[in-house]
């Protein structure tokens, strides 16, 4: 694995916290920012697109599943905690997300597998 850089950032609420999550055990990828809303409380922050998420208020997310995820950020109130990672060279480093269209409904897919849209991403 190529250097690891983690870093904390506290945001204050309310949401939305300006991120899109990807990934889970669920989705056998770790949890990654996908998308920042421009001046967003996260862009504010210095999260960067591609940084992994570690930690949400302290817990680990190693283990945590997509939708876990989620609930534990709703759960933070008017204070999110996250503790990320930047690194050059990840193994296994969320691939690109790459739009498909099947039978008129937009999936989003991770390698040959198509994930629907609502659970291949989160707006947080």
């Amino acid at each position: 694995m190529g250097d690891m850089e983690s870093y904390k950032v506290m945001l204050n609420g309310p949401a939305p916290w300006g991120f899109r999550l990807q990934g889970g055990k669920d989705f056998s990828m770790p949890l990654s920012i996908s998308r920042l809303t421009p001046g967003g409380k996260a862009a504010q922050a210095g999260v960067g697109v591609g940084d992994w998420v570690l930690y949400i208020d302290g817990e680990s997310t190693s283990a945590m599943t997509h939708i876990e995820a989620q609930n534990r950020i709703r759960a933070c109130g008017d204070r999110l905690c996250l503790t990320l990672s930047r690194a050059q060279n990840h193994l296994g480093k969320p691939q690109k997300i790459c739009q498909t269209n099947l039978e008129g409904k937009t999936f989003y897919s991770k390698k040959d597998k198509p994930l629907c849209k609502s659970h291949a991403f989160s707006h947080v």
